[in-house]
């Protein structure tokens, strides 16, 4: 019987510290594109992907996440009594029906790897997926993470998202080793953690999606603190390689990294420009500012 993707983890104790103030009391995840925060968008993707169960690791300053996926009683009343159905929809549908959130404490800030091993009680004995927020990917076919469900499907091994980066910006990323597998798809022989451009094994960036077997747990268990003093995931998913098929895949889409100022103002000033409510008033100011934009029906 093939197992399919159902609980999804979402690492999100981390202190922000590139958003500073604006995160000094308000966790980064939390942060909108244009009325979004980062951590509903990703909480969307995997839903579209079919998962069931989300699984928050969250630190001492993230209560405004679980606050934002909690039931707003008073809120609900409100909208219900002004006759703002359409608010009170918006409300609902932050966490559909049919869909749990878990929540869970990092006790300490030991690194992305002890984030997911974290899960590991309440994932179990299966697959599940991992999402950094602050990659926000804009991807059709249901989002990125239900393009790679569609792969694990078919393969049922561990998958990693990864895109192709400028040659020279490899140092900035986890690169993967390559071997030809299948159209968009590559076995992952090795991982090379941010290697200089003259020594990256390829240009495929791994980024924030992954599906992993739960062997992982057991390997993360007995990883060594690395790089910063904290067990990385990556690390992990190295000793993974040696026991298992892991496959990377170039997800249809693109990533807007929201993890630094730059990034997150490119996704803010580009999902402004589609929103259904606020597209045209926003291209026209803009675009009364002297900018040129390319317009809709010009985009490839």
């Amino acid at each position: 019987m093939k197992r399919r993707v159902r609980k999804a983890v979402f690492p999100v104790a981390g202190l922000g510290t590139r958003f500073l103030p604006a995160t000094k009391a308000n966790p980064k995840e939390m942060l909108p594109i244009v009325d979004k925060p980062l951590i509903q968008y990703a909480v969307e993707e995997a839903v579209a992907a079919g998962v069931d169960t989300l699984i928050f690791i969250t630190g001492r300053t993230k209560n405004s996440i679980m606050d934002h996926f909690d039931k707003a009683y008073e809120l609900e009343v409100e909208l219900e009594v002004r006759n703002k159905h359409d608010l009170l929809k918006l409300v609902h549908d932050v966490v559909p029906s049919g869909v749990n959130c878990v929540y869970m404490r990092q006790p300490e800030a030991l690194g992305l790897g002890h984030a997911v091993f974290c899960a590991s009680a309440v994932v179990g004995d299966e697959p599940f997926a991992v999402l950094l927020a602050d990659d926000l990917i804009d991807a059709p076919g249901g989002g990125a993470l239900a393009q790679m469900s569609a792969h694990f499907h078919k393969y049922q091994c561990s998958i990693l998202g990864v895109e192709r980066v400028p040659q020279e910006e490899t140092y900035k990323y986890g690169i993967v080793h390559p071997l030809p597998f299948a159209q968009s798809l590559s076995n992952v022989e090795s991982m090379v953690e941010k290697p200089k451009p003259a020594e990256a094994p390829s240009n495929l960036a791994i980024v924030g999606r992954y599906i992993l077997t739960p062997r992982i747990f057991d390997l993360l268990a007995k990883t060594p603190k690395g790089a910063g003093n904290e067990i990385q995931l990556t690390d992990g998913i190295a000793a993974l390689i040696q026991e298992e098929q892991v496959l990377a895949y170039e997800f249809e889409g693109r990533r807007y990294d929201c993890g630094n100022k730059l990034g997150y103002l490119i996704a803010t000033i580009e999902y402004g420009l589609k929103h259904a409510e606020l597209g045209n008033d926003f291209r026209d100011y803009l675009q009364s500012l002297g900018l040129k934009l390319i317009e809709p029906h010009e985009e490839n």
